[in-house]
């Protein structure tokens, strides 16, 4: 039996083409899914910010994290724990949607954790965040609905 050939990208790397959910669950191919965050976008961090928001309130946190992980991955080295952390908040929520509330609220905590430490920079209410990921990580008992559960990113 042969298998199929991996999805790729213009530049030959991997790249799943498959469609997705609002919650990033990979669809069959040819349903139609939700559009995909467009990777390696450079945004300032207003930018980043105002598109994570949207897309967290859309009750789309999956893909506000791949927002996110653009921002960790071109910042600079003193930001990148910040972003990184922002983006482990989104995937959190995304895992807490899902179900998987055992995951869900490891993400959230790890995410807590790392951002804790950095004193709002570009208005993001750290403290905010923290307590918000904190308390949903402890009452995970079930799937919860993304867009309702969204946090605030800025004060």
């Amino acid at each position: 039996m042969e298998k199929a050939p991996r999805d790729r990208d213009a530049d030959g790397r991997a790249h799943n083409a498959r469609p997705r959910d609002g919650l990033g669950r990979p669809l069959p191919y040819g349903e139609s899914g939700v559009e995909r965050q467009p990777e390696g976008v450079l945004r300032t961090p207003a930018e980043t910010l105002a598109e994570a928001q949207r897309l967290l309130d859309a009750g789309m946190p999956f893909h506000a994290h791949e927002v996110f992980e653009d921002a960790w991955k071109s910042g600079p080295d003193t930001e990148r724990e910040l972003w990184r952390g922002l983006a482990q908040l989104a995937v959190g929520l995304t895992h807490a949607a899902r179900g998987n509330t055992t995951g869900g609220a490891r993400l959230l905590r790890r995410g807590a954790d790392r951002i804790a430490d950095f004193p709002d920079p570009y208005a993001i209410d750290v403290a905010g965040l923290t307590a918000w990921a904190r308390d949903l990580a402890a009452g995970l008992s079930g799937p919860v609905d993304a867009a309702s559960q969204a946090p605030r990113l800025t004060l």
